[in-house]
């Protein structure tokens, strides 16, 4: 490789080749396949939330945008079908995509529930055809079996390849072998690189830079001394060198754990966002505990109904997977966190610094027998829950959002959640969403 030597930034046309698949309108268009009617209508998904959740192409165009209110949405788009979500669709035909996709390559990541990378060098022989034909038979499966659609980059690395599959959506294909980078590079905007925050494109435009390719174009210590280590390595990735792998391997580490809730309507009342946020601590712990995990550091989240979030977060001197070890110091913080007057519609929880349960971190001064204690009283109530429903036994605290008599978006449940089979409960289902069986 080596670069401005009649505009080439390689020469080379696929030394790896990195394929990004990206879902288009994920839960909408999971909602269309299964319910072929809806098609060519303007849907939205977050009826329990309150909020848009996703919205299908044809609503974007009509100036509905994720995350604004249910009333906003219907206002700007009065014909809107709005559904509430349904994770156990979207989940299965996640994991059917990446099967798909699999049949192809073994070497693919999960890099969320609606977006893949794999990595095709060397399958040409194989498949009897060029990387980027095997790509379209990668997507053209999906669509055949799945009915969505997806667009699809190819080029040198994930960085590349990433902004490939945003190029043109939706239903796309976009691929840049090396020899062609220094053309494609001329037209991506710099807030295009994921990576490149909004301060980040500040600083470089600040140092005149416009599109990708002035900044590839620039130095290697340019880019070390302007964005630091992560400067380099996304300079190595746009210029096709691959920096970052692809880890075929599932995620089973969790580096934090969080639960959020939006309530309707939005509240100044202060013991009722205290008793949300405690009920988010709550489940938080449960999830916690579950994988048998202990934290060792809390943040608390709250967003106000003008979507304006606010955060602090806590430590503990360590590490514990009882909820009521966090009590106290989450309501110090929250005390911090709240303004009187102020209406809220959030509120949330993080749980970070993630070890395994056991980690003993006491210090001489803790009290073992107390720790004992809250261990053995934090899995009795793991149990009762587990036998008579989730919050059965909770922190007083939270007992305020039970008084409620506002009908939460929440209670709009999706079908497979109200039809249940024989054997099922409203948390544990057969992974049959498509079919409205009755028994």
């Amino acid at each position: 490789m080596y670069e401005n030597t009649n505009n080439f930034i390689t020469l080379f046309s696929y030394p790896r080749a990195i394929v990004h698949i990206d879902c288009d309108a994920f839960f909408t268009s999971c909602e269309e396949s299964r319910e072929p009617q809806l098609k060519g209508r303007p849907i939205i998904t977050g009826k329990e939330r309150g909020i848009v959740a996703c919205a299908n192409y044809i609503a974007k165009a009509r100036g509905v945008q994720r995350g604004v209110s249910l009333r906003d949405a219907v206002k700007a788009c009065p014909d809107l079908v709005v559904l509430p979500s349904d994770y156990e669709l979207y989940s299965i035909y996640s994991e059917r995509m990446f099967s798909i996709i699999r049949d192809f390559t073994p070497v693919v990541e999960e890099y969320s529930i609606d977006e893949a990378f794999c990595d095709l060098t060397g399958l040409r022989r194989l498949y009897r055809c060029s990387y980027n034909e095997i790509a379209k038979k990668i997507k053209k499966a999906i669509q055949k079996e799945l009915d969505i659609t997806v667009s699809v980059g190819v080029s040198l690395s994930k960085t590349l390849a990433k902004i490939c599959s945003k190029h043109s959506k939706p239903d796309g294909f976009t691929a840049v072998p090396g020899h062609k980078l220094h053309i494609f590079l001329r037209d991506v905007p710099l807030e295009r690189v994921c990576g490149f925050g909004p301060n980040t494109v500040a600083l470089l435009e600040k140092h005149g830079l416009k599109a990708v390719i002035d900044f590839v174009r620039r130095s290697r210590a340019f880019a070390g001394s302007l964005l630091g280590k992560i400067g380099v390595e996304l300079w190595q990735e746009l210029r096709g060198i691959p920096v970052y792998g692809i880890s075929d391997e599932k995620k089973e580490k969790y580096l934090t754990i969080s639960k959020t809730k939006t309530f309707v309507p939005a509240s100044s009342n202060k013991a009722y966002v205290r008793g949300q946020l405690i009920r988010n601590m709550e489940s938080a712990f449960i999830k916690l505990r579950r994988h048998k995990l202990s934290a060792g550091n809390i943040a608390l989240y709250l967003r106000t109904s003008d979507y304006k979030g606010y955060a602090l977060e806590a430590r503990l001197n360590r590490h514990s997977s009882s909820t009521l070890d966090f009590v106290g110091i989450v309501s110090v913080v929250f005390d911090n966190l709240y303004v009187k007057g102020v209406m809220y519609r959030a509120t949330g929880i993080v749980l970070s610094d993630i070890v395994n349960e056991g980690f003993d971190s006491r210090t001489l001064f803790d009290d073992p027998v107390r720790i004992e204690r809250l261990v053995r009283a934090s899995r009795a109530i793991d149990e009762i829950n587990r036998l008579f429903g989730k919050h059965t036994v909770h922190i007083a605290s939270s007992n305020v959002i039970g008084r409620t008599k506002a009908k939460h978006p929440r209670s709009n449940l999706t079908w497979r959640k109200q039809d249940l089979l024989k054997g099922e409960t409203f948390r544990k289902r057969l992974n049959l969403p498509l079919f409205k069986i009755k028994v």
